[in-house]
């Protein structure tokens, strides 16, 4: 599939919180991993490849980070499936927090990308509800695992 007409999907959740604190939550994997992932060899820093893994499913991948401004934006490449992954983060009134996730180049035909991409949109809300609830109310909802109770789809 051309790149140039590879679906792009987007989710975002505002979170009653500074932006700095969000921000952090996906950065440092002692805080993401209360809603994401389980294992990280690290945190999020310009130009560092960093392995995630969900031990529940027995999986995992390597992502590279490819721009970081603090506080606005994090840009990464996953290794296996080379999709790029945005967030960003714009401070909203009262010290608030709107946090927008984009994923793009899904390699693939048509047929190939849009299962792909629809079930990035879905994944990704899950993840922004997770975090939602950790970092306003201190709820580790356990949304990813729960999702796959009997592992993960294959």
């Amino acid at each position: 599939m051309d790149s140039s007409k590879s679906p792009v999907v987007e989710a975002q959740m505002l979170i009653r919180k500074p932006v700095a604190q969000v921000f952090e939550a996906f950065v440092n994997p002692e805080i993401t991993t209360k809603f994401w992932f389980t294992k990280s060899s690290g945190k999020l820093e310009l130009g560092k490849k960093v392995r995630w893994d969900w031990e529940m499913f027995g999986v995992g991948d390597e992502l590279t980070v490819k721009e970081f401004e603090t506080n606005r934006r994090i840009l990464v490449e996953w290794e296996e499936d080379p999709t790029s992954v945005e967030w960003t983060f714009d401070s909203y009134e009262n010290g608030t927090t709107l946090v927008k996730i984009s994923v793009n180049n899904f390699p693939g035909s048509c047929k190939e990308v849009l299962p792909v991409a629809v079930d990035s949109k879905g994944g990704y809300t899950i993840v922004l509800a997770g975090l939602k609830a950790w970092l306003e109310h201190g709820i580790e909802l356990g949304l990813v695992r729960d999702q796959f109770p009997d592992g993960c789809p294959g």
